[in-house]
């Protein structure tokens, strides 16, 4: 069977600016929605309190009515209604609209909006700085040239920030947390003034401790492989062959042979989930569509007439892209290895 191929160009607003632009306005999301993240459970927007036995939802008590069936107030067949209205219709709803959004997009609301994924690229970046790698699980460092021509240095002395932010950023978390399931306005003075009820102090040592473990260590692996809301966004987006994909020009990938100057892949080198994004697809699962690989492409391609060689593609473009590929090695590292051997 014959397949048409769709050449894959990259869009005018695949420019370096453009792609600033959006890292910028990608930062102000994540910042905004973290602070949504943190003030919700304040004002009852939305959290279930243990102490009173319900839900809250925009400000208003939110009861499934089974003590009212329990005291006999209502009938059974009401109690039902009234679970399926306040429960399942808006998980069911709610799930609608993330597979929804996913199966077009992909997992945007992870690369955008995510407060767990906020957490996971500022860590990266200062783990970066502290050991050259993302995460410690890296075999290689990252190449010493980056993106923009300047040079990797890592300073260990960057390990004093790693650690505290690692514990701050888990302490917050644990705080927050437990302000969806306590009253906020009742545990956050005892937080304050360090007289925390027995159960809330060890809730939130253990929260902490265990999430400083992860932001350390296995941030990306939960990303990947714990975090149903990103399994069922990337279930939904590999379902759909003409989703929003990273697509490469493959009528120019000997330039990738020259990127970094020879020492890696731009594109690779800033994917925070560390995937290769000019493989196919089903390797890129776990892809939170947060285009740092096409910013870093296009930084290195600024200079370049032809623009990056990466760009978002869907539709037919996308259901037509081919498999991943290995870029070939440049004359310049052929002739060394040569005059070495």
């Amino acid at each position: 069977m014959n397949y048409r191929v769709i050449p894959i160009h990259p869009a005018p607003s695949s420019s370096t600016a453009v792609e600033r632009k959006k890292q910028a306005w990608r930062l102000l999301a994540q910042m905004a929605f973290f602070t949504v993240f943190v003030l919700t459970p304040l004002f009852d927007v939305f959290r279930y309190d243990l102490t009173r036995g319900h839900a809250y939802f925009l400000g208003m008590e939110w009861h499934l009515g089974i003590d009212a069936l329990l005291s006999g107030q209502v009938d059974a067949l009401s109690a039902a209604f009234n679970i399926l209205l306040r429960l399942f219709v808006p998980i069911a709803a709610i799930a609608v609209l993330v597979i929804g959004i996913s199966w077009k997009w992909g997992r945007l609301y992870c690369g955008w909006l995510c407060p767990h994924f906020s957490v996971v690229e500022t860590v990266n970046r200062l783990m970066i700085v502290a050991t050259g790698k993302p995460s410690l699980w890296e075999r290689r460092p990252l190449p010493g040239r980056q993106a923009d021509g300047n040079l990797r240095q890592p300073d260990r002395r960057a390990w004093a920030l790693v650690l505290p932010l690692a514990l701050g950023f888990a302490l917050v978390w644990a705080v927050v947390l437990l302000s969806y399931l306590m009253p906020p306005l009742e545990m956050y003075p005892r937080l304050f003034s360090l007289s925390l009820q027995r159960y809330e102090a060890i809730f939130i040592g253990a929260a902490t401790l265990v999430l400083s473990l992860e932001f350390l260590l296995a941030r990306h692996l939960f990303c990947k492989y714990a975090c149903a809301v990103g399994m069922f966004q990337s279930l939904a987006w590999m379902g759909n062959r003409q989703a929003l994909v990273v697509g490469v020009d493959r009528s120019r990938l000997a330039e990738c042979a020259d990127c970094l100057q020879g020492e890696g892949s731009a594109c690779e080198a800033a994917c925070p989930m560390r995937l290769k994004p000019r493989s196919i697809k089903r390797l890129m699962f776990a892809c939170t569509q947060c285009s740092q690989c096409i910013s870093a492409c296009a930084t290195v391609q600024q200079d370049n007439p032809r623009g990056s060689l990466l760009a978002w593609v869907q539709d037919e473009a996308a259901s037509q892209l081919e498999g991943g590929f290995k870029a070939p090695r440049s004359t310049r590292m052929d002739t060394s290895a040569t005059s070495r051997g």
